[in-house]
């Protein structure tokens, strides 16, 4: 696992603790992290499938990596003819990529069938992916398409498009990539791992990993403890020795250890003892069960250099405890922001920290 403060930087902010309560401490930020690839291009170093950070790379460097007729298309602003390929008309369920450096662009649900002869888009991705300027070539007044992280050409925006935004993404084929929606599924099936963490109430830590790219599902129950299938009730009282946790199913392609630790040192504090704010008892206690060695020394590592470099104004009391079973909770835990959003719990203890979650680590939240 790479080291922690490779990736962090650290700013003094007002940090909302677990359960609702707050005090001044060192806040963590992450940039995006760099994960595997969907597609892999080795010989394009800037090339990326999740990182989103924006490139500054020089003409004459992007020579080096791309092939011609792409150098022409995405640099140069050059045309590619008309009914190139299949992608014109292909009907492929899947996703569009950035043939130069990898930004996701298109869902294969915003794409039509035009007659121009190029693919089309009536909708991009998100409001980051493509960015726009005029072109006043040839005499004509375009709306030229850019890519949003690495300014390449990609095509023209007009206004003669379908319903519901009426527009058309009028793309060159050679500047995109696709990817077919069975090719991830297939490589997903084969990437998925789970961890059991406690940060307090589990509605909370729920909550939030529900939002996180590549976490496919999360769960809400109960670790630890002596008391084999506890209900809710009877680790309340605090005798069970069993912590409230989540168990987070996640996509190692798409997200990875690094990035469930960093959310989950950012969203409770990991420096009280049996307690998250008002939530007060060994069920509350922050815990990692690891599953195996490698999730046990990535923890470790992280808690010696969150103290190392006292993120904390106190030591982390985060307790590493072998996992041997997890209880899920009843099905009315499950969930439960989502579906009582109204409740005072939610609105005043769980919402803050789904805010703070979806600031720092805006560019990983899933669309």
């Amino acid at each position: 696992m790479k080291k922690i403060f490779n990736y962090w930087f650290l700013l003094p902010l007002f940090v909302l603790n677990a359960c609702g309560q707050s005090n001044k401490k060192t806040e963590l930020t992450t940039k995006s992290s760099t994960m595997e690839n969907v597609i892999n291009k080795p010989e394009n170093p800037y090339y990326s499938n999740t990182d989103t950070t924006k490139l500054n790379v020089s003409d004459a460097d992007w020579k080096k990596v791309l092939s011609p007729d792409l150098y022409a298309v995405a640099r140069e602003a050059d045309t590619e003819r008309a009914f190139t390929g299949t992608m014109w008309n292909s009907e492929t369920k899947g996703t569009y990529y950035c043939a130069t450096c990898g930004n996701r662009l298109f869902k294969s649900n915003q794409k039509f069938t035009s007659s121009c002869g190029w693919p089309s888009f009536f909708e991009q991705e998100n409001k980051e992916s493509i960015t726009f300027k005029d072109d006043n070539s040839f005499g004509m007044k375009r709306t030229e398409a850019l890519c949003g992280r690495c300014d390449s050409h990609l095509g023209h925006l007009f206004d003669d498009g379908p319903e519901p935004t009426g527009k058309r993404y009028c793309m060159n084929a050679i500047s995109l990539d696709f990817v077919p929606d069975s090719a991830i599924l297939n490589k997903s099936q084969g990437n998925l791992e789970t961890i059991v963490l406690g940060g307090g109430c589990y509605w909370c830590v729920e909550a939030v990993y529900e939002n996180l790219q590549g976490v496919k599902s999360v769960s809400s129950g109960f670790a630890g403890g002596t008391v084999e299938n506890p209900s809710y009730e009877e680790v309340c009282t605090g005798r069970t020795g069993a912590a409230e946790v989540v168990e987070i199913t996640y996509d190692k392609s798409i997200t990875n250890l690094d990035e469930i630790f960093k959310v989950f040192f950012t969203v409770h504090d990991p420096t009280t003892l049996n307690r998250q704010g008002g939530d007060v008892g060994t069920q509350y206690r922050s815990a990692i069960f690891y599953k195996n060695e490698e999730q046990k020394i990535a923890a470790q590592s992280i808690i010696d250099e969150l103290n190392a470099s006292k993120v904390y104004a106190s030591k982390i009391v985060t307790t590493l405890e072998p996992f041997k079973k997890f209880y899920k909770a009843e099905e009315y835990h499950q969930n439960y922001y989502e579906n009582n959003k109204d409740k005072p719990y939610c609105q005043m203890v769980i919402q803050p920290k789904i805010e703070k979650f979806e600031k720092i680590f805006k560019d990983r939240l899933k669309k």
